[in-house]
């Protein structure tokens, strides 16, 4: 019975990063599309780190870190959180939500480059191909002229390249900083740390902040989903696989995601999907799967998103 019941958690886990990590970019589409990106990200954040605070009180896991370990989670939640995901709700302004989910699946070879540029890690044959097909796809996908003709998209997928920087470097920082040792309580930190450098770039941008009651409905909805499961159930999945099963089975969801925002952006915002991006999605996605070696996911996959 036991293990009847861990595999059924396994699979509910697994329906979590594929499919409610696949339609956060769904979800933050929507509600940028009236809120101000820095405060949406900032309330998602600084509510789901309260939460999370809360059911560790609730299930009595202590709360205490060290100052370092504070400094640290700060730093984490700005790289991961405040420059990562925030600027790519930013710029979910100016590009399709499908788009940037291809864009951003090319994660992995920024931080194998980033490994090699920092580190000096030798690059191995395999995730040679798999970054020389990553660029082709890369290329591909921000090529097209329907694509870079949209107002203000080349600046939005500009940005997203930082981000993948911002990420990748934070990969590196948390695979050596000294963190929380729970996981719980270390998300907890960064997320409300992260959350509240979002809301100070908020007001430095000059954001107009707004009540939840003011919101429609579909962005009420769109913030619910984004905060409980999108930035705790997801997660929560995300490192209890991490435990469950290998590192390289967890991994999949870097090809699944991407085809998860596709298909969502396509079929609820009428988001247009061209052969080329199809194509492009192919090659970029099959250079990951050669980039995803066991050394790198050690770092990529404990830090994800």
């Amino acid at each position: 019975m036991a293990k009847s019941s861990n595999s059924a958690l396994v699979i509910l886990a697994f329906f979590a990063i594929y499919v409610i990590w696949g339609s956060t970019y769904l979800m933050n589409k929507i509600a940028v599309t009236e809120l101000d990106p820095f405060m949406l990200a900032s309330i998602r954040f600084i509510t789901a780190g309260l939460l999370i605070f809360a059911l560790a009180k609730i299930m009595k896991i202590p709360l205490t870190i060290t100052k370092k370990q504070l400094w640290n989670t700060i730093i984490a939640g700005i790289l991961f959180l405040s420059f990562g995901n925030g600027v790519v709700v930013w710029a979910l302004r100016y590009v399709d939500s499908g788009f940037a989910a291809l864009e951003i699946s090319a994660q992995p070879l920024i931080v194998l480059l980033m490994m090699r540029i920092l580190q000096g890690k030798k690059i191995q044959p395999m995730s040679v191909i798999g970054v020389a097909l990553g660029i082709i796809g890369i290329y591909l996908l921000v090529s097209q002229k329907q694509i870079i003709a949209q107002e203000g998209s080349v600046l939005g997928m500009v940005m997203i390249f930082f981000c993948l920087i911002s990420w990748a470097y934070g990969s590196l920082f948390v695979s050596k900083a000294d963190l929380p040792t729970n996981y719980f309580v270390n998300t907890g930190y960064q997320m409300f740390t992260g959350g509240i450098i979002l809301a100070f770039m908020s007001f430095g941008f000059g954001e107009t902040w707004s009540l939840p009651t003011t919101w429609s409905g579909e962005v009420q909805f769109s913030m619910l989903l984004l905060v409980v499961f999108g930035s705790i159930v997801a997660f929560t999945s995300f490192n209890f696989l991490l435990k469950t099963v290998s590192p390289e089975k967890v991994a999949t969801s870097t090809y699944v995601n991407p085809i998860v925002a596709l298909i969502l952006g396509w079929y609820f915002l009428d988001e247009q999907i061209t052969m080329q991006s199809i194509f492009a999605a192919i090659i970029l996605l099959t250079g990951v799967y050669f980039i995803n070696t066991k050394k790198t996911l050690a770092i990529f996959e404990r830090f994800k998103r």
